[in-house]
């Protein structure tokens, strides 16, 4: 749906969304996505300031959005309604920089070493924290000297090839600001095992994908980020490649929040989300014959899988873990936890972070019982979160597979 705003009165105030809420659950701040998405939404009035502040609490986890009977879309509404109320407001300096992981990164990078020394300082982190309001305590990823980009420059093209014809899978990789500032090993893995299972891999050009705008309501810069990834990836869809990312919240963005929460509405935006798969998704999809014939080595341990929230807006299952499950002597655990409580940079921000801390207590509990060698996440934000509090190494699924690869 392009306006989740008229889905609004679908709501029959049943308030399962509300039941559902991890933040809801977590403070009384929040009354919870019934009461400030479709039932405040039939008293907003675009000439009228906005008559509740507390939807500035949502997470947008997108809990509510999934688990209502009646198809309304409670997390879109309330997304639009914190971006108008972030524009109502004023935005602060510090959502406007932490929104920005790609301006960040490309300062961060040639000053890795510095700038990780710096962040990882308590009194420069109290100082941020009585400035501009991010937690001291708010785990923070390091800074690489070299971008996945940098590192695999083979892959990079820039226009995509025509399409002959000759059935061979086609990829475009979407690696997102985490891997190619943050994680570039992970890209590596990415490109590796789909060539490894006969894929035609490409990394083509492609910008932040505009989710942290967004979250902070930032959603004219948000869209230009949209415009300029719908531009470059839908020709490669056109030319049969298969656009697929390993940070599962970029990817989401592509299918789902570019149409659908920033509204963007053309063929080139419907042909990228049409083509627009998470890893372990294209995997499940289009290559499952060629994974299962490859051997796989024993990994004996134990480790406990948060799928995050991004990934459960996907719809698409758990692949992941359906792979997993398949690697001799790893024993796999899901998580009882809904949220880890981070959302994006959600848990970043001085007021939210121990709200966000609550609500993946229960995750943190579970992974403190002393039975996991090790956690699994799909999301970035997630496994440096979790990293951050669970104090166990935090692996992205694809890490793992690649252990059992060899």
């Amino acid at each position: 749906m392009s306006q989740p705003a008229l889905s609004a009165d679908l709501c029959l105030k049943c308030n399962i969304c509300t039941a559902a809420c991890p933040v809801a659950a977590a403070t009384d701040l929040f009354p919870g996505p019934k009461a400030v998405g479709p039932q405040a939404q039939r008293y907003r009035h675009p000439s009228l300031p906005l008559p509740d502040l507390s939807v500035g609490w949502c997470s947008g986890c997108g809990t509510c959005s999934r688990v209502c009977p009646h198809g309304v879309a409670v997390a879109e509404i309330n997304i639009q309604a914190k971006a108008r109320l972030a524009r109502e407001t004023g935005i602060p300096l510090r959502d406007q920089v932490i929104s920005r992981p790609d301006l960040l990164g490309r300062f961060g990078t040639p000053l890795a070493p510095l700038a990780n020394l710096a962040l990882s300082a308590m009194p420069v982190r109290w100082l941020m924290e009585r400035i501009i309001k991010i937690h001291r305590h708010a785990p923070m990823p390091a800074f690489r000297t070299r971008t996945f980009r940098s590192l695999r420059r083979a892959e990079l093209l820039s226009k995509p090839d025509p399409d002959v014809g000759t059935g061979v899978i086609r990829v475009a990789y979407f690696h997102g600001c985490g891997t190619n500032y943050y994680e570039p090993e992970l890209g590596g893995m990415a490109l590796d095992v789909l060539q490894r299972l006969g894929c035609e891999v490409v990394v083509p050009p492609q910008g932040c994908c505009g989710l942290p705008l967004q979250s902070n309501g930032l959603f004219d810069a948000a869209r230009a980020y949209a415009a300029r990834n719908i531009r470059s990836l839908s020709a490669f869809a056109r030319a049969n490649y298969h656009i697929v990312g390993t940070s599962t919240s970029c990817v989401l963005s592509l299918k789902h929040d570019y149409r659908t929460i920033l509204g963007i509405q053309s063929e080139e935006a419907d042909l990228l989300a049409e083509n627009a798969y998470d890893f372990f998704e294209f995997l499940a999809l289009y290559l499952d014959d060629r994974l299962e014939a490859l051997p796989l080595r024993q990994v004996e341990a134990r480790a406990l899988y948060h799928p995050p929230c991004q990934l459960k807006a996907h719809g698409v299952g758990t692949p992941a873990l359906a792979v997993l499950q398949r690697i001799p002597g790893l024993t796999v655990d899901l998580s009882d936890s809904e949220c880890c409580g981070v959302a994006g940079t959600y848990g970043l921000k001085a007021e939210k972070y121990a709200v966000a801390r609550t609500v993946g207590s229960g995750l943190f509990d579970q992974a403190a019982d002393g039975r996991y060698d090790f956690l699994i996440s799909d999301s970035e934000t997630c496994r440096w979160w979790m990293a951050g509090h669970a104090r166990l190494p935090v692996l992205h699924p694809l890490e793992v597979l690649v252990r059992a690869l060899g």
